[in-house]
């Protein structure tokens, strides 16, 4: 075996007169590691596109919300107690939620208002362990809110500065319908680092919520979470049949099925797109191996007529070219790890350098380029780059160990 080894690593150094099909090898390699690493990079930031936005979005909405047959939820303590009794259920929180108009220093939002009890706040970890400014401690005062970061920055407050909420749902007067409005101060800002947040949620006292809205001991909706999320849609059957299907119960996966499901149809079709880069690498190994085979029909003759046999000649063309493979998809392999493993910093670097906002997180919801890692699809990538590596040395191969030896040095 060591005399195909040899040989084949003799090929593979071209001389002068072989450059040409030395350079096509160098570009199958290079072909090959890009596609790895591209492979590795893009999988591994929508893995961690994806697994951000499901950690916020579930940390801010819950896993199940139960909603009543009208629009306010009446009796919601007595539900509340029927529901945290289950075995999957972690916490139940009475929310009240509506939209407002948001004014402070001439300059106006339209924000999302979400009434919630001070300890519900608190136990809600995105929130709590992502205050910026203030203290959810400032929520004792009833006409204190929590605002989000972007939020702040856009209507140019901070901490104990107050702002303006108007609703559309105005107050009927002998003269017509007045907006409903209330100052409020500012008790604390978050940034969770999601812009859609951070930039329209407003948090305030559900007694205060109550009265603003005009939901007297009544509620929105009922927010549930689970301690395992992937069990939504059994835990909406269960929750049915314990309320008697008086309520109208919904799961995350329902409620935000085609946002994923776009992330997921944009995942494959870039996984499609991508090993085609290293299938026409694959294409290269073949053009390169098919010349150096028609280069090398004299020195295939005089191998087998020393007695080197067709098993031989095959095994010495199969090792050139699967060398290729090996050597690119493992440069590759190393390349991806490290990118991925560090693509902020890059982000960073090149945004530094270029001057321009290459995350933008009004455009991407998330205000860093996530990535994460997986195992799984990392083996699969190098396996199969591997296999097609491997697939496109067996013709050149075959056609070598085929050549006559006769008519090779006959044509010589």
């Amino acid at each position: 075996m060591a005399f195909e080894w040899m040989i084949s690593f003799r090929y593979l150094r071209a001389r002068r007169q072989e450059g040409f099909i030395s350079i096509i090898a160098w570009f199958s390699l290079l072909g090959i590691m890009l596609g790895v690493a591209t492979l590795i990079i893009v999988m591994s930031v929508m893995n961690g596109f994806r697994e951000e936005l499901l950690n916020r979005i579930l940390g801010i909405n819950g896993h199940l919300s139960i909603y009543g047959d009208s629009k306010k939820l009446v009796k919601f303590d007595e539900i509340k107690n029927q529901i945290v009794q289950l075995n999957n259920v972690i916490k139940v929180t009475p929310v009240i939620e509506g939209q407002v108009m948001v004014s402070a220093n001439k300059r106006s939002n339209g924000a999302v208002v979400r009434g919630m009890r001070e300890i519900d706040i608190k136990t809600r970890t995105i929130i709590s362990s992502n205050i910026s400014h203030g203290s959810i401690k400032g929520m004792n005062n009833r006409i204190s809110v929590i605002i989000g970061s972007r939020m702040a920055q856009s209507l140019g407050v901070n901490v104990g500065d107050e702002i303006k909420l108007i609703s559309p749902d105005g107050n009927i007067t002998p003269f017509g319908t007045i907006p409903r409005m209330k100052n409020y101060t500012v008790s604390a800002i978050f940034n969770i680092g999601m812009h859609e947040y951070d930039s329209s949620f407003i948090f305030m006292p559900l007694t205060e919520a109550q009265i603003f809205f005009k939901y007297p001991k009544s509620i929105s909706y009922l927010d549930v979470m689970l301690r395992q999320p992937n069990q939504a849609s059994e835990m909406v059957e269960t929750i049915n049949n314990v309320l008697k299907n008086n309520f109208r119960v919904f799961d995350w996966q329902k409620t935000n099925s085609s946002f994923f499901n776009a992330i997921q149809v944009e995942r494959n079709v870039m996984f499609l797109i991508l090993t085609l880069i290293i299938i026409v690498a694959a294409f290269n190994i073949i053009s390169s191996l098919i010349m150096l085979v028609k280069d090398k029909g004299r020195d295939i003759a005089i191998l087998r007529t020393m007695g080197a046999t067709r098993g031989m000649i095959m095994r010495i063309f199969f090792i050139s070219g699967a060398s290729i493979g090996v050597t690119g998809t493992f440069a590759g392999f190393l390349l991806g790890i490290a990118f991925a493993n560090n693509i902020e910093l890059i982000r960073q670097f090149l945004q530094s350098f270029t001057g321009t906002d290459l995350f933008a997180a009004e455009i991407y919801f998330l205000s860093q380029l996530p990535a994460i890692v997986d195992t799984s699809e990392v083996l699969f990538v190098v396996l199969l780059s591997l296999f097609l590596s491997f697939l496109a040395t067996l013709y050149p191969s075959w056609r070598a160990s085929s050549l006559d030896p006769v008519e090779a040095l006959r044509y010589e």
